[in-house]
């Protein structure tokens, strides 16, 4: 294996996920960048490899095309409309679907046989329709899920609970977005349900901040990128390293046909398996809405 990876999309995402795992210790060995601007990969991968002499790994840097993928392990997609303010990460499904055929078609046609990892929004329906168009198996594709939002999460309880925020054990699950839900009622502290530690109403102001927090970055500064990057590069060590470490991450899901984020084991080949947890009956209501609009937004797409 060659620990190589593509970023498809050279924007504010695809090049802070760059800059994320040049600044740490990563299992990466290769980074290519490429973007349907080739003078902006170019110009990003000239950037980061300045970075090199004094960054904590040595990563080989190149600007490319999906040609290059032919012998990735992982193809991360960033690649499409931007969401802009107010706009709901569905409102972006209909340009993304037609940008994202065009590139799965190209890269598939590389040869290319690792794992997807797509970051994209709406990302729940583009990971769906990545395995779609892609072919491969449904445990090399994988989406970014609700990696971010868990840990939006965890770091909104810390700071009530004036804890380290990798002390709390939450997720959000579903949609990335407006439907995503917190599972409340497996979140602890060092085994302590955090339901006994935190009131109801604080619970629900948290479960709020969390859902809407992008919207509120997005209305501030246009676009939500370091959180993302950060949260990407942790699950491609997690893959790269073979960790089977549990993350939220979005994949196929047989029973509803549908790909949204769920605590799920991810190593070298992927998703491992998504975990059979048991949810309140509350929250497995609230999981059921935020699947069917994931199924109406997939069923809307005509080709």
């Amino acid at each position: 294996m060659n620990n190589k990876i593509m970023i498809v999309g050279t924007g504010n995402v695809g090049a802070s996920i760059a800059f994320a795992l040049l600044n740490q210790r990563t299992a990466v060995n290769e980074i290519v960048l490429t973007d349907i601007i080739a003078s902006d990969a170019e110009g990003e991968a000239m950037d980061l490899k300045d970075a090199l002499a004094v960054s904590p790994s040595y990563v080989k840097i190149s600007h490319g095309t999906y040609k290059d993928a032919r012998d990735c392990d992982v193809v991360v997609i960033t690649a499409g409309a931007a969401q802009k303010p107010g706009e709901t990460r569905m409102a972006l499904l209909k340009k993304n679907v037609n940008i994202l055929k065009g590139m799965i078609e190209q890269i598939m046609a590389s040869g290319f046989n690792g794992i997807f990892l797509v970051v994209s929004n709406p990302m729940d329906v583009l990971t769906y329709f990545t395995y779609k168009f892609s072919g491969l198996p449904a445990e090399k594709v994988l989406g970014s899920g609700t990696v971010l939002d868990s840990a939006r999460l965890r770091t909104r309880i810390a700071s009530y609970l004036d804890i380290n925020p990798k002390s709390v054990h939450a997720h959000q699950i579903g949609e990335h977005g407006d439907t995503e839900l917190t599972l409340w009622s497996l979140a602890d502290v060092g085994g302590q349900p955090i339901t006994e530690l935190l009131p109801a109403k604080v619970r629900t102001d948290i479960s709020n901040f969390v859902k809407n927090e992008a919207y509120d970055i997005i209305d501030k500064k246009g676009a939500t990128y370091y959180g993302i990057a950060t949260c990407v590069a942790q699950i491609l060590n997690a893959i790269l390293n073979d960790e089977h470490r549990v993350l939220a991450v979005s994949s196929l899901d047989p029973f509803s046909d549908t790909s949204f984020g769920f605590p799920s084991v991810i190593g070298r080949s992927g998703v491992i398996r998504r975990l059979d947890l048991t949810l309140s009956e509350k929250e497995g209501v609230a999981l059921q809405k935020s699947i069917n609009t994931l199924k109406k937004a997939i069923s809307s797409i005509k080709f």
